[in-house]
């Protein structure tokens, strides 16, 4: 991971996507959330693959993808590539709280990469590629730290190692390009290189 010194200078002028979420037709926006609705943050490998993970999900509303965690302000795709913004491919959600929780999201978040591999996911190698959630309060921050520890137990067993996902206050989010958002949904045989452990998650449960 780079530090701020060796971060590239970004830009002040933020990007705009002109056209409406391709599944649900809201617009994609830094907007913040309605009234009864929530926002999260999840990294967790390429973003193509996990944000259509999300926006199946009952309950959430919209998603949009972009780029968080980092240094670089405003960055393009291609300098995040370069490893040298510090960000990682991230998936904004907004959602119902009354209709899914923020820890089932973070269940779906777990079961659907392996949190165990540092900077990387299968074959996408990089610290844009890392684990992480960019919590928005102290609330999110506990429940997220809750599910990962009852999640590490259960990856024990499994025969897995340790989690390596950062769990940290959220910084800015900054829009990824128009072509990434709901790529999958424009490009139904497109790339997806997300794979989970294939254990589940607990979560409202306490394990045996």
């Amino acid at each position: 991971m780079i530090t701020p010194d060796q971060a590239l200078p970004g830009r002040e002028t933020p990007l705009v996507v002109g056209r409406p979420h391709l599944v649900v037709g809201t617009p994609i926006d830094g907007s913040a959330p309605d009234a009864g609705e929530e926002e999260a943050f999840f990294a967790l490998g390429c973003f193509w693959g996990a944000e259509r993970v999300f926006y199946r999900q009952p309950g959430v509303i919209w998603t949009a993808v972009g780029y968080q965690g980092g240094f670089t302000p405003n960055p393009t795709y291609q300098e995040v590539c370069t490893g040298r913004t510090g960000h990682a491919e991230t998936v904004r959600v907004i959602f119902d709280p009354q209709r899914i929780t923020f820890a089932d999201l973070v269940r779906v978040f777990f079961e659907n990469h392996d949190p165990t591999q540092g900077n990387r996911q299968g074959n996408d190698v990089g610290t844009q590629y890392r684990s992480a959630i960019f919590t928005r309060d102290p609330d999110q921050a506990r429940a997220a730290s809750e599910v990962a520890r009852d999640y590490q137990a259960a990856l024990r067993r499994a025969g897995y190692g340790e989690i390596t996902t950062e769990i940290t206050s959220a910084g800015p989010f900054y829009l990824a390009e128009e072509y990434h958002q709901q790529y999958l949904e424009a490009n139904p045989n497109g790339y997806c290189g997300l794979g989970g452990t294939g254990v589940s998650c607990p979560v409202g449960l306490t394990p045996a």
